[in-house]
């Protein structure tokens, strides 16, 4: 376990520990808690996403299966591009009910493909319909393959430097996703997932929802 020491600098939260290393990835939010500082010190729905979601860890089917979704939507863009249609997501795909996407047919997918709200590609969109018949069919299931990858990590990432892209659990979670017939499930895409449903908790060291935020930071 590594003590810390905690100051302010231009509203970022400056960490020292015992190894000598410092961390300027976390930021003071509106309401004086210390937040990754990707996420910015508004009070915004990304805000509350950080807070509340990710990272969070759930087994609710669908809250997997949006996670899992907006990953597939996510490859080859941005991230804020994705989330801010995430409302419109959850319309388009019926509340992330798995059973009622997966019977989803080609004239569902025709209609979404000229929805202006969320993002038009046709190859995700039917992605996502045949990653729904693949949760409701494939074993082991979703939640017990997220549940053999849970990480025990209790050091949480010192900065935003740390956190990888992939890990070789990713890659293994991914193959085994790829063999029971998911699509746009690379190694990436899965770790986000990983990331999204709290399988791993890559809340930076000083973030109040970081993993060793009690132990390892003094209050102010």
């Amino acid at each position: 376990m590594h003590a810390g020491t905690t100051s302010t600098l231009a509203g970022r939260v400056v960490i020292g520990t015992l190894e000598g290393r410092m961390s300027t990835d976390v930021i003071i939010g509106y309401d004086g808690k210390p937040r990754c500082a990707w996420v910015g010190a508004g009070d915004t729905a990304s805000g509350r996403y950080h807070d509340e979601v990710w990272g969070a860890r759930t087994y609710d089917e669908s809250a997997m299966f949006e996670a899992l979704t907006l990953g597939v939507f996510e490859v080859g863009l941005s991230w804020s591009i994705v989330f801010g249609k995430r409302d419109a997501f959850r319309t388009a795909f019926r509340g992330f009910d798995v059973a009622k996407v997966a019977a989803m047919t080609e004239r569902d997918v025709d209609r979404l493909v000229q929805d202006a709200s969320i993002i038009r590609n046709r190859s995700k969109i039917q992605a996502t319909v045949d990653n729904a018949r693949a949760m409701m069919s494939a074993s082991p299931s979703l939640v017990a393959l997220a549940k053999s990858y849970e990480s025990t990590r209790k050091r949480a990432p010192r900065s935003v430097a740390d956190l990888p892209k992939s890990t070789p659990q990713a890659e293994a979670f991914a193959k085994q996703l790829k063999s029971q017939g998911y699509r746009f499930v690379g190694p990436t895409s899965v770790y986000a997932f990983m990331q999204n449903v709290g399988v791993v908790n890559d809340h930076i060291h000083g973030c109040f929802r970081a993993t060793d935020y009690r132990t390892t930071t003094r209050s102010r």
